[in-house]
Parts: structure tokens; sequence; C-alpha cells
């Protein structure tokens, strides 16, 4: 097999080699199926199978409470900034929105199309370099749901507490932080995430939601954009991204394997450390970009004190085998994402990269 790289890419993002070598495996021909994954159809028992077996291992991993639905999606996070204000925007046509960067700014935009958005606060003005401090003067009590965005992808900041919305539905986007961290799962009305970034390839949005809140839903919209239609028909309405699906079940195994999220949320932390410590310790060669205090586990972002450098470091990096630390092409700089299957290796072998390249450019 060639040599794989150390992969730091946002998403589609590093998947367990164990996990992808168990799909190669199975590839052409799934256990007592006799046939792919991709080949089977969606109602037979042998594909049921798998479904339950991801929402149940998923329902153990989140200690997600049993007045909780789990729904396996297409459309990807995107769909989502539209379907939450189409089904959920519905009592008082309003919901706050806390804009902590461009996933959170783009959610927002989608929701004004369909209602009234309050915007509560917002980190733009300081490049949305942390989590801004909350007025809760500024809190819409008639508002239909609170947004939040868990994990900052572009610009590297986590909320590290969770506002208090009182009876207003807690909802958030956890697209780049599923599973990294224990979450209190009964504190939202409604939890998504994209799996390509912790979970899977690309192709499906898991949705986590209270039961109660998914019953005040808008029923006057088309079939596949009614959360009604999936809950109705345990996701299966239509033809779901059958391997994508598979590929999130044998992530949770994996993840099972590790011994849980809390094994795998304290690796994350120690694998996000290896890294700051560098840009810390750089005497400021290294910038990080978002404030101590917020900083993400999952995405580490960082610019070089001479902006020429930059495009020279990601290249040097590339070459040696480093692929994915440039930064988001709206902003420029570096990016490490050290998601769950990133290896501690792999960020010890970064971090000696950057102190080489710094003692090269002094």
């Amino acid at each position: 097999m060639e040599n794989r790289v150390f992969n730091f890419s946002a998403g589609p993002s590093m998947l367990p080699l164990e996990v992808l070598e168990q799909a190669q495996r199975e590839l052409v021909c799934f256990p007592s199926a006799g046939m792919s994954v991709m080949e089977m159809s969606h109602r037979s028992k042998v594909f049921e199978s798998i479904l339950e077996k991801a929402k149940s291992d998923l329902k153990e991993l989140m200690n997600i409470p049993d007045n909780y639905k789990i729904l396996f999606l297409q459309g990807g996070g995107s769909t989502q900034f539209a379907m939450i204000p189409l089904n959920l925007m519905n009592k008082n046509n309003k919901a706050d929105y806390v804009i902590t960067g461009q996933w959170a700014k783009k959610a927002a935009e989608e929701a004004k199309r369909y209602g009234k958005v309050n915007i509560v606060a917002s980190s733009a003005d300081s490049t949305f370099d942390h989590i801004p401090e909350l007025d809760k003067t500024k809190f819409d009590p008639e508002a239909d749901y609170f947004y939040i965005t868990l994990n900052n992808t572009i610009y590297g900041t986590r909320w590290t507490e969770l506002p208090d919305t009182g009876d207003v539905p807690l909802v958030g986007d956890m697209s780049s932080s599923i599973l990294s961290e224990e979450i209190d799962v009964s504190k939202f009305g409604l939890l998504f995430a994209g799996a390509q970034k912790n979970l899977g390839p690309a192709g499906v949005v898991i949705v986590i939601a209270k039961k109660s809140f998914l019953e005040t839903a808008n029923e006057d919209l088309p079939t596949m954009l009614k959360y009604s239609t999936f809950t109705e028909n345990d996701s299966l309405y239509n033809t779901p991204p059958v391997f994508c699906i598979y590929m999130v079940n044998k992530t949770l195994h994996w993840i099972k394997r590790q011994g849980g999220v809390d094994v795998v949320a304290a690796n994350n932390a120690a694998k996000a450390q290896v890294i700051y410590d560098v840009i810390d310790n750089s005497n400021g060669f290294f910038i990080g970009h978002a404030d101590k205090e917020y900083r993400s586990k999952m995405n580490i972002t960082f610019n070089l004190a001479d902006k020429d450098l930059e495009k020279d470091f990601v290249a040097k990096a590339k070459a040696a085998g480093f692929i994915g630390v440039g930064g988001h092409r709206l902003v420029g700089g570096c990016r490490a994402s050290t998601y769950n299957a990133v290896p501690m290796e792999a960020c010890q072998a970064l971090a000696e990269f950057m102190k080489q390249y710094q003692e090269e450019h002094k």
C-alpha cells in the first residue's frame, strides 16, 4: 500500500485507518449478504440492522435520552440551515442567533428568508477570535429557538459553556465537534452534524431532536424538507446514503473500542495541546488566531508573523507529508484539524516540523 500522509484537512477529513481497512475487506461482499452494502436494498433486513446499530451506538455514546429522535438525512449541514427555520420558526416566526463564524452567519442569513432573526451577539468585529459574551436582555423570550454553532471550523473557536436559554429550545450545529467531547444532549431541542469531519464520509447528516420539539414543526412544506417525513419513516422515506451510514456505523464501533467519548476527548485535548504549545512557545513566530479561553480542540488556526512565509510554510508542509494545513480560502493563514481519527503521532510530527521550520527561518 502507498504510504499514507498526515491528513489535517478540515473536511472531508481523516477516517480511522482500521475503519477504512475493514470497509475495504467488506466492500465487495458484506458478511452474510453476498453483495456490497452499496448494492443492497435499503429495505433489506441487513441494511436495517446496520441503520439500527448506528442509532443504538450513537445513543449509547452520546447518552441520548429516550425522548429524542435520531435521523440520518441528506443535504449536509447547509440544508439544515433551511430545514430548521422552515420547520421550527413557525410559532412566533422569529429566532435568536449567535454569530461566531462563517457557518453561523450563513445559517442566520438563510433563516432570515423565513422569519425574523435576532442577532443576540457576534464576534465578527474581532474576526471571530472568541465566543462573545451574551447579554440576556438581548434574548427574545418569544423566539421559537436559540441557535449556536458549537465549534467554528474556519476560525478555530468553541463554546466552553452552553447558554441558558430558559424555555426557548437550544439548537446546535456540532458538525465539527460531534463525539469529540461529551455533551449534555438534554440541554438541546435539536442538534445536527454533517458526518464528514468526525463520523464518516461526506453524504449524510445526523439530526438529534427532542420529539416534543419536532411535534411543533410546520407541516405545510415540501415533503423532502419536513422532519416528519423522516421521523415517520425511520429515515427511510427514500433511499438514504447507505454506504455513508455503514461507514458511520463502523466509526461509532471504533470510538467504542477506544473506550468511549471521554477517552477520545482526553486524547483530543492532548493532541491539540502539542500543537498549541509550539505556537505559544515560538516567541511570536507563530501567532494563534483564537483567544486561548475559546480555542478549539478540533481546528487549530494560526498565522506566521511574517505573512510572506505562510505560502512557503504550507507548501513545505505538504512536501513533508502534512496535508490540509492551509487556512480556509476566506481567511488564509494556517489550520490543522485534529479530529478524532488524527493520531497523536501526526500531531507530534507536525509540531516537530513547525519547530524545525522556525529554526530555519529565524
